[in-house]
C-alpha cells in the first residue's frame, strides 16, 4: 500500500465536489445556450 494512501489530508468525499463541478458547468453551458437562443429570437424579429 502506498504511504500517501494511509495519511490523506483531506477526507472529504469527493462525490460531493465531482457533483458541485458538474452542476456548475452544466448551469453555465446552459446559461450560454438560453442567452444565445434569446439573442437569436431578437434578431430574427
Amino acid at each position: 500500500m502506498n504511504e500517501f494512501e494511509k495519511d490523506v489530508q483531506c477526507k472529504r468525499n469527493d462525490f460531493n465536489d465531482s457533483a458541485v463541478g458538474f452542476v456548475v458547468a452544466f448551469l453555465g453551458f446552459s446559461s450560454i445556450f438560453v442567452i444565445a437562443t434569446i439573442i437569436d429570437l431578437v434578431g430574427s424579429l
